[in-house]
């Protein structure tokens, strides 16, 4: 690893003093689980380390009338056990559940994992298929961007010089709605998975799809919305027939990468098989009477 030197400011006035400071030379750190594995890896050689650990509020979960507002410093395993995101997000807490391993979990963070840019991370599809919102912090106030525009190609995000995440606006999921996300591992349970799915469906009182949301990981260089798929399904009766019709127009939005996961061919298939199945469990979790 390179020389550098580590600062640790305690207030977000002096990380942006320091941004203005070392400029290209700084990196920002939040739990450095991918920072420094760049850093060993020479993909990353910042001369500075701005580490966020000691700026205060930037690790809170708090309960707001539109959903949960969550620190970008909340680490995966405090978001997974944390009461209020489980009884009022339980799909954000299954999902955080399924990152890696608790020793991860317990040191990465959401902000860092989001601002990281990584597209077989498990987050992303089920915050994008909740609606999430990133607030970037600057000098000049904050800017909220929805995650679903957060993420612009392979390790690449809509983060500006002199921004850094500060939280995450995740909406209660609809009314009378189910969600799942499943995770494809035909590998170990802590490695990325294969394909990832996160579905939110609600549907009318006639049975028939009120709204859908299908979001996909780990099969393009960004989490990919399925909204084809969705329009299909949008509108329709949940018969086997259309959630199999919709599912097939997964293949034509995802564009996967070939590694030992999986050929891209491979991966292409199991995002429709994943997504037929994601909707399915999806409607199965609707509370009776909904």
């Amino acid at each position: 690893m390179i020389d550098f030197e580590y600062h640790a400011p305690t207030s977000l006035d002096q990380v942006f003093g320091l941004l203005d400071q070392f400029g290209d030379d700084a990196r920002i750190m939040a739990g450095g689980t991918a920072l420094v594995i760049q850093m060993k890896q020479r993909l990353s050689q910042p001369s500075h380390v701005i580490g966020l650990r000691r700026v205060g509020d930037l690790d809170a979960i708090e309960s707001t009338p539109e959903g949960l507002r969550i620190g970008a410093l909340c680490t995966q395993r405090q978001i997974e056990k944390s009461r209020l995101v489980g009884e009022e997000l339980p799909l954000v807490a299954d999902t955080f559940r399924k990152v890696a391993t608790p020793r991860i979990r317990n040191m990465a963070t959401i902000g860092g994992g989001l601002v990281n840019g990584d597209p077989n991370q498990d987050p992303p599809p089920a915050l994008i298929a909740l609606g999430a919102s990133a607030v970037m912090t600057s000098k000049g106030g904050d800017r909220v961007v929805p995650l679903e525009d957060l993420f612009i190609d392979y390790y690449e995000t809509d983060v500006q010089p002199g921004e850094i995440l500060t939280s995450v606006l995740v909406p209660h999921a609809p009314a009378g709605s189910g969600s799942v996300y499943l995770k494809f591992l035909p590998r170990t349970a802590d490695d990325y998975g294969t394909v990832t799915v996160a579905a939110v469906v609600s549907k009318e009182q006639d049975g028939t799809c009120k709204d859908v949301r299908i979001v996909l990981g780990s099969v393009g260089v960004t989490p990919i919305r399925a909204k084809q798929a969705e329009d299909a399904l949008r509108g329709k009766p949940l018969t086997d027939e259309n959630i199999r019709a919709a599912a097939a127009l997964v293949k034509d939005a995802v564009d996967p990468l070939e590694d030992f996961r999986g050929s891209a061919e491979y991966k292409t298939d199991m995002a429709e098989v994943f997504a037929r199945r994601a909707v399915e469990q999806a409607i199965a979790a609707i509370p009776v009477g909904s």
